[in-house]
């Protein structure tokens, strides 16, 4: 059997109730949730149960999504992987990858970020994926580029917080340019 969901290391699959722990562990550390985009005020478990629950009576797909990654050797929570913002007249989506701080540095999002392109490139018709880092992420800068993303521009002083303003990096990869360096899925 196959499956595009799975890679050596991770397998993406839908949000469950009970992954609500591995969000909120996402969401306690200022500087990684500041890399993924806001600092909100601290929540309650029940809200991080709330709207965990939420997202895993969604179905996955459509406009916008999460997946879950999990690794393949223990089943732990590894991180999640975002689609937004998709374009279907243009083809374009944009993405984004948080990883737990304990499983950084193993492969994870890349592969996780391998398995989510590969779905929306050879299944959902899409031509261009694009994402936004912070200038000062660098672990993020350099999965991206890595993956072949390539730089199209920055917004200058674009997002306020930490008491200044900072530049934003805006990366696209085409669907073509990621064909290049990786096998498209078999037929059968």
């Amino acid at each position: 059997m196959s499956d595009m969901w799975t890679g050596e290391k991770v397998r993406l699959r839908g949000v469950e109730p009970g992954d609500w722990e591995g969000f909120r562990s996402l969401a306690r550390d200022t500087v990684d949730v500041r890399n993924a985009g806001l600092v909100e005020p601290p929540r309650s478990d029940e809200s991080f149960r709330a709207w965990t629950a939420d997202r895993a009576a969604r179905a996955p797909g459509g406009e916008a999504f999460r997946l879950v990654i999990e690794t393949l050797a223990d089943r732990t929570f590894s991180g999640s992987v975002t689609v937004g913002e998709t374009d279907t007249r243009a083809g374009r989506f944009r993405t984004g990858i948080e990883i737990a701080r304990d499983h950084r540095g193993r492969g994870h999002a890349t592969e996780a970020t391998e398995l989510l392109l590969t779905y929306m490139f050879a299944e959902q018709r899409h031509n261009k994926c694009e994402v936004e880092v912070h200038a000062f992420n660098d672990a993020s800068l350099a999965l991206y580029r890595k993956l072949g993303f390539m730089e199209e521009g920055r917004l200058r002083q674009h997002e306020f917080f930490a008491g200044s303003h900072h530049d934003v990096v805006l990366l696209g990869i085409t669907a073509d340019e990621y064909w290049a360096t990786h096998r498209r899925p078999a037929v059968r």
